[in-house]
């Protein structure tokens, strides 16, 4: 609910500062490097304020002195020795050559690496020096030379933790930006693929790429896309979801749509239909926009399986979707209002299961949902050897001991049980109907299955009114669209699957085109 209310703020807060009406600060001019050596160290170290991690190295090349610049950690220092000292130390420059003579030396003559870049400002060095780059600067000029010596640390390439497949890759992002963006090429080696970098954040100044095909896509979606990020008004990008609030639509929907994955190869599914990838650095989760509902019970795993499975399993997700939400609420509300609706079997057995339990159903079914978020809440947080004595607990609370002491009824336990199922089917939408499950559970306690389906219609209406980017979020099923529908409730065979255009701009109801 937290996390609800925070994405809604920052929406609001781009939507301002979009409008214009919020007041920017100027930027702040950057430091131009100057000819001489010291001031120039002066300067960076006091940018600095004198960290421990900066290294500092000055030789002389060809009778002018020259500083090595770099952070501690974040550069290979056999790459920097190989590639960089040794090249200097055995300059065969004079000592009467030119300050130009030796940045020439250095950026052709010397082959210090691919990644070159020419720095004019303290800013600039203090970017390239923090990102892996050892900065050399040269007495006598205005400005210095950047080489690429990355040799951080970082979590290898392992298989996805949050979408698991059985057949297909087992490769899944990291961290690192540079290394995402490399699987993505792997996989589609088309000129048209682009990667537009940009550095979002005033203080963490993190690296954000956008990802997409520059033959599939819409250039509408692609400015507005743009225009959004670079008004992102934020001081530290920590992770994706720090620029997911202001990608979204409509702030105060249950349903995003932005969507996020954890798999190479999915993004370059939805690059190739049109769509916008978007990878942070520091984070092993993309962002795909646009993004379909229909979309949330699709997997990998759907196109590997015959036609036939894969529209079974299908058809298990939007079932167990809608049992997660309804079936509480629906329980409480035919319980409450519309007991008649049971058979007499079964309703005897409700009625003495909940003529011992000290609460009302719609009372008792808050309670025990509550007490299960809270466990898997705590299942989540606690170390993994820990973990599983939370579910040990929750087995005994929510479960024998619970009904043993007449606090709930048995037939409430079974309902949990079914609902907590059936919301792990389809993970990506876990947040929305968690919530739409407790809305669901006091509407039906407070005006029984008339209520519950007056809220569908809600529902229904609030889905499909959200249009982001020009795409109907219910897109191809509201707008309806036959062809599109071979890849929503079923999965037609790849023959015809192939054989229609899935670009996201060629849908009913769209408007992107170029």
């Amino acid at each position: 609910m937290f996390r609800f209310f925070r994405d809604n703020l920052r929406y609001l807060r781009l939507q301002k500062t979009l409008s214009g009406t919020k007041d920017k600060e100027p930027a702040a001019t950057p430091v131009k490097l100057e000819k001489s050596l010291n001031q120039n160290i002066i300067t960076i170290m006091e940018k600095f304020r004198n960290s421990s991690d900066f290294l500092k190295r000055e030789i002389t090349v060809g009778g002018h002195a020259v500083a090595l610049l770099a952070d501690e950690g974040m550069v290979d220092l056999q790459i920097m020795t190989e590639m960089i000292f040794e090249p200097l130390i055995n300059c065969g420059l004079g000592g009467d050559a030119l300050a130009e003579e030796v940045y020439t030396y250095l950026e052709e003559t010397i082959p210090i690496g691919i990644d070159v870049n020419d720095v004019y400002d303290t800013d600039s060095v203090f970017s390239f020096i923090m990102s892996g780059f050892v900065v050399i600067l040269i007495d006598g000029l205005e400005k210095g030379i950047a080489v690429g010596a990355q040799g951080f640390s970082f979590r290898s390439i392992s298989e996805p933790s949050s979408e698991i497949n059985l057949r297909g890759s087992r490769e899944g992002f990291t961290e690192p930006i540079r290394i995402n963006l490399t699987m993505i090429r792997r996989r589609i080696k088309s000129p048209q693929m682009k990667f537009e970098l940009f550095k979002l954040g005033k203080v963490s100044s993190t690296d954000v790429c956008m990802v997409y095909m520059n033959d599939r896509v819409s250039d509408r979606l692609v400015r507005e896309v743009r225009q959004r990020l670079r008004g992102i008004d934020l001081d530290i990008i920590l992770e994706s979801g720090y620029i997911q609030p202001y990608l979204q639509g409509k702030p105060w929907s249950l349903f995003s749509d932005v969507g996020t994955t954890e798999r190479p190869d999915t993004l370059c599914a939805k690059i190739s239909e049109g769509r916008i990838g978007i990878l942070v650095d520091g984070t092993p989760f993309a962002l795909i926009v646009p993004y379909f509902f229909n979309e949330n019970f699709q997997s990998i795993d759907d196109y590997c399986h015959k036609p036939y499975f894969a529209t079974f399993i299908r058809w298990i997700k939007y079932i167990s979707f809608f049992m997660t939400i309804l079936l509480p609420g629906v329980y409480v509300a035919v319980g409450t209002f519309h007991p008649e609706l049971f058979p007499h079997a079964l309703l005897f057995n409700i009625a003495a299961a909940e003529e011992t339990t000290p609460l009302p159903l719609v009372l008792e079914a808050l309670v025990i949902h509550f007490i299960y978020e809270v466990m898997h809440e705590a299942g989540l947080r606690l170390p993994r050897p820990v973990g599983h004595a939370v579910s040990i607990v929750g087995g005994l609370v929510i479960g024998d001991a619970a009904v043993t002491a007449g606090l709930i009824g048995a037939p409430m336990v079974m309902v949990v049980a079914l609902t907590a199922i059936s919301s792990f089917v389809v993970p990506s939408l876990y947040e929305s109907v968690s919530i739409l499950r407790f809305a669901f559970i006091i509407i039906g306690g407070m005006s029984g299955l008339y209520g519950i389906t007056l809220g569908l219609a809600f529902l229904s209406v609030n889905m499909t009114k959200l249009n982001h980017f020009g795409a109907p979020y219910l897109a191809p099923i509201s707008p309806f669209s036959p062809k599109a529908m071979k890849d929503v409730l079923i999965r037609a065979r790849w023959g015809k699957i192939s054989r229609q255009d899935s670009r996201v701009q060629n849908f009913k109801g769209t408007d992107m085109d170029k």
